[in-house]
């Protein structure tokens, strides 16, 4: 199929020399090879080929970028990559065609793709004959890139060379696959994509960790890199009428609000999009920009929601296996842990097994009060010596969702459920009167997390408190335990001005529920996270493309 795909394009022209493989137009009066007007094949379509019809060689022509160079007395061995696989293509080439060739570079190569020599890891190799250089790596600068040990803390402050790397080849290409897996999982069951907003009037999740939006014009001060002054003059912002948006606006923290809005007209919608906190941590599991996906839909029962967050990642999971992602994370992970001499590397069995995990459905569901009873249990019996000891009222420590992942999951993720209602937001619909309140106990919410042994929360969602007057009453709740200077209070149960702490505008959050509403439910995936568990990387900062996190905002 694809001899008969290569030659319709013309890549090969049966029962003639190799010299003849393309017709390369004429520019200025001489050849080019980058400038043929043919699809070229790409390194991994290449590798999967061998040779055609089983001739004993194969005229090709491929371009790419050069990972490494090694020039001997008779011959050069030059690798070439150009993302479509991990895997390298080895090109031999006389000391005159690698005249001149340097890492970096992007070249064009024609030539016979032959059988290599018995032992090599390659079954087969480039033999070129032209070679163009599209591209050239300046020679008077060293190539930041090397084949060398190189931090990932270094890499990091270069994330647009960074890309480059086989690794980040391979990240990007599992990054836009999971994208359509999930596209298509959503649009297979009739949700409907939308778009929501980056700038926002609301803090979805009234922690106060969020970035304000302030234009340039509206600073006449010294520039972004002037220091305390700039600090200073950007305090003074403090009047509407020097506001860009005459209020303060803020860099989207959860798209869920804006997802809820959708509710009356539309019973099933999703979106995909970047997130900000502006969190003064520099943990692996901690950054400043990130993808999450989030979803609502019409609903009165959790299971529902969980039922539906089991199936999206089994789905893709499933998706995802069918190709050669897990085979070849494991080879352009074999370089890379070996660069971090600091940390253990995950095995391939582990990798496996994590996704096979994941690929099953039936994941445990237990409450918070019977998690922390286990981890409670867990301490009386010696068993275990958390750091922060077990309290209902305070939460699960990190350390603690590991535990229970562990204990409870063997290997699947873990649903918990129903967390105290008063260290959950505003939003989240209590269980009083539902039936899943536990008797004796404080208020609980209905809500769940999804922890991933080892790696814990990557998904949080919730009913809605889809009423009115119960919503201002969560929302009242939620100001007068914040700090004592928090600006603004709740108006009556009819009035219109409505801030939630840190002049948190959310009018028009209420008037979702003023004007006629349904009871819904939704979560949010942090889609990072997932691949970070996927691919057995421990620092989310090296998932993503362009981290961005406190300290740190390259390029």
């Amino acid at each position: 199929m694809l001899w008969r795909v290569l030659r319709h394009q013309r890549f090969l022209q049966p029962r003639q020399p190799c010299y003849r493989l393309l017709q390369f137009p004429e520019i200025h009066g001489q050849r080019s090879l980058s400038s043929a007007r043919k699809i070229l094949p790409t390194v991994a379509s290449l590798l999967a080929l061998r040779t055609i019809d089983n001739q004993e060689a194969t005229a090709v022509h491929i371009a790419g970028s050069v990972r490494t160079i090694r020039k001997q007395k008779l011959r050069a061995f030059l690798e070439i990559g150009d993302g479509s696989t991990v895997h390298g293509l080895q090109a031999l080439l006389s000391p005159d065609q690698a005249q001149g060739l340097s890492t970096g570079d992007f070249v064009a190569i024609r030539g016979v793709w032959r059988s290599s020599p018995p032992g090599k890891e390659q079954t087969h190799e480039l033999h070129a004959e032209e070679i163009e250089i599209i591209g050239n790596a300046e020679p008077e600068t060293t190539y930041p890139i090397q084949k060398k040990f190189q931090t990932p803390e270094f890499l990091r402050t270069i994330p647009h060379l960074r890309l480059r790397l086989p690794l980040q080849t391979l990240l990007a290409r599992l990054r836009s696959e999971s994208d359509f897996l999930l596209a298509q999982f959503f649009r297979d069951r009739g949700f409907l994509r939308v778009q929501t907003p980056v700038m926002t009037s609301s803090d979805c999740e009234g922690a106060g960790e969020v970035f304000s939006v302030i234009s340039k014009a509206s600073s006449s001060g010294p520039g972004p890199d002037s220091g305390p002054a700039q600090t200073s003059n950007l305090e003074t912002l403090t009047k509407e009428e020097e506001l860009f948006f005459r209020k303060s606006k803020y860099l989207t923290v959860s798209a869920q609000l804006h997802l809820e809005a959708y509710m009356h007209e539309h019973p099933k919608v999703w979106t995909f999009a970047p997130t900000f906190r502006a969190e003064k941590s520099d943990t692996p599991r901690h950054v400043s920009e990130f993808w999450m996906l989030e979803a609502e839909c019409r609903t009165h029962d959790l299971e529902e929601i969980m039922s539906l967050v089991e199936d999206m990642i089994v789905s893709l999971v499933r998706g995802l296996g069918t190709s050669s992602f897990l085979e070849e994370l494991m080879i352009a992970r074999h370089s890379w842990e070996s660069s971090k001499k600091d940390e253990p590397s995950i095995e391939k069995d582990l990798l496996s097994s994590r996704w096979e995990g994941l690929k099953h459905r039936s994941w445990p569901r237990i409450t918070y009060t019977e998690a922390m009873q286990l981890l409670q249990d867990s301490v009386r019996s010696g068993e275990s010596n958390f750091i922060h000891r077990p309290n209902w009222e305070s939460g699960m420590q990190l350390e603690h969702e590991r535990y229970v992942a562990a204990t409870v999951g063997q290997g699947k993720p873990v649903f918990i459920t129903n967390y105290p209602r008063a260290i959950k937001p505003f939003y989240m619909l209590p269980n009083v009167g539902t039936g899943n309140q536990t008797p004796g106990m404080p208020d609980t919410a209905a809500c769940f997390d999804l922890l991933l042994p080892e790696l814990c929360e990557v998904v949080g969602g919730s009913l809605r408190e889809h009423r009115l007057q119960p919503l201002i009453t969560s929302m009242q709740r939620q100001v007068n335990g914040q700090a004592a200077d928090a600006q603004g209070a709740m108006s009556d149960l009819t009035g219109r001005s409505t801030s939630l702490g840190m002049g948190n505008n959310l009018d028009w959050y209420l008037d979702l529920r003023r004007f006629g509403s349904v009871p819904h439910g939704g979560f949010g995936l942090g889609f990072d996270r997932l691949l970070c568990y996927l691919t057995g990387i421990r620092n989310i900062k090296d998932v993503i493309p362009w981290p961005r996190h406190y300290g740190r905002c390259d390029c």
